[in-house]
């Protein structure tokens, strides 16, 4: 995939449908995007050096 897409979702204050999640975490053969970190209630789905940064420390 070319570019950075970023999407942020905070499911406390508005929570999308399940179908809009899916679209963006599964890539073009259906399979999940690789790598996938998961950190307290933080989810992170393909890979972004900058966000990794911020998030994971």
């Amino acid at each position: 995939m070319k570019g950075a897409k970023v999407a942020v979702f905070d499911l406390t204050t508005s929570r999308p449908t399940d179908a809009e999640l899916m679209e963006l975490m599964l890539g073009s053969t259906g399979n999940l995007r690789a790598p996938v970190a998961v950190r307290g209630t933080t989810v992170l789905v393909g890979f972004n050096a900058d966000i990794y940064g911020d998030e994971l420390g």
